[in-house]
């Protein structure tokens, strides 16, 4: 429904704008309030608002309609989005953002990379000479980074194959097939991948193991015969997880607050809003069931007391303002993952995403309706 549409628009540009603005006008630093757990994460939470707000907005910037009201407002996003960019990668910028120091810059670096891949369009060749040199530069420089030993490998791959789709001849496939090799090994079963070595029940599948697996493969998954043997055994893996999450969600639009980086609200949902995006969702999602799943998500979230701070910037929480859920490494800037449930906003308004009402899975059967019988997958 264009309701839903033009609310997930309205919710995305109210949540991205103070991230994009500010840092266009070169006062990321002066205007965003950093919020933490512990310690100080001022040299790592602009590149965080700055790296999650793009990976999220990027499909609409590159696809969202070019006229209409809808329309003007990408087109003004997506100015914001380029000198954004141009700010935080120039060295002589106040809002040049640390791209070396510490481990955290590997991961924004890796969500900024994702970006770039999901509107190579808007967010690279529109640039000019000197901002798409800087850009390059910024993530070559994160190789001396050395990536912990669990999701983080695919940040590593993340970045390589956006330099790959940057021109750099010399992007390095080793780091990409340590990182593919080794979710392999980890993968658990029926869709789900450990983090690292060990299981843990929490959203990191959606939060970056998947969604990073598959652009991963997609922009670069043709390179040798094994790692496109490797994406066949992804796609089925993300179809299944994409069920998984949407049977998640409850029949009054909430879902359970498991594990680690709660913070990060709805977008534990990214997964499953990237599968809606590329149309591949299982044959038991109609895609307008889950399209009313994210939006009762994304309301229940955004209408929580505290969500936002009095000048429009995200407070930590998972149900309105509560710090206390923020672990260590959580700050401001690393709330705006969030953005990534929009995803789904790169489809047309005609796509059938966005056509008619359909109950999602847990408010049909909770309401006595008939659902296909759940299975897992064997591969």
């Amino acid at each position: 429904m264009m309701v839903d549409r033009k609310y997930w628009v309205d919710t995305l540009v109210r949540i991205a704008h103070p991230v994009l603005y500010s840092l266009s006008e070169s006062r990321l630093v002066i205007n965003m309030p950093v919020e933490a757990s512990v310690g100080d994460r001022s040299d790592y939470t602009y590149l965080e608002a700055l790296g999650r707000t793009l990976a999220g907005i990027a499909p609409w910037l590159e696809h969202g309609p070019r006229s209409g009201e809808e329309g003007e407002i990408r087109a003004k996003m997506a100015d914001l989005a380029r000198r954004a960019i141009e700010v935080a990668t120039d060295p002589d910028s106040p809002d040049f953002m640390n791209f070396t120091k510490g481990g955290q810059p590997l991961v924004d670096a890796a969500f900024l990379a994702n970006a770039v891949l999901r509107a190579p369009n808007e967010l690279y060749e529109l640039l000019e000479e000197k901002v798409k040199e800087n850009l390059t530069s910024a993530l070559l420089a994160t190789r001396i980074i050395r990536p912990v030993f669990n999701n983080w490998l695919l940040f590593s791959a993340m970045i390589e194959a956006a330099l790959s789709r940057l021109g750099v001849e010399t992007w390095d496939r080793m780091r990409v097939d340590y990182a593919l090799r080794q979710h392999e090994q980890w993968y658990k079963g029926d869709g789900v991948y450990g983090d690292g070595p060990a299981f843990h029940w929490d959203y990191y599948n959606s939060f970056v193991i998947q969604p990073m697996l598959v652009d991963i493969l997609d922009a670069i998954g043709d390179q040798f015969e094994d790692w496109k043997g490797i994406r066949v055994k992804v796609l089925d893996r993300a179809a299944r997880y994409a069920t998984i999450l949407e049977h998640m969600i409850s029949p009054e639009g909430t879902f359970p607050p498991i594990g680690r980086s709660l913070a990060y609200r709805f977008g534990a949902f990214q997964h499953l809003s990237l599968m809606a995006l590329r149309e591949e969702l299982p044959e038991e999602l109609e895609p307008a069931q889950v399209r009313c799943a994210l939006t009762a998500v994304i309301k229940r979230q955004i209408q929580m007391p505290g969500t936002f701070d009095d000048s429009g910037w995200l407070r930590i929480g998972f149900a309105g303002n509560q710090p206390e859920i923020g672990e260590a490494y959580i700050s401001t800037g690393s709330l705006y993952l969030c953005t990534t449930v929009f995803l789904a906003l790169g489809l047309p308004s005609s796509a059938e995403f966005w056509q008619g009402e359909a109950e999602w899975t847990s408010r049909k059967v909770w309401s006595g309706g008939t659902i296909k019988l759940d299975a897992a997958i064997l591969g």
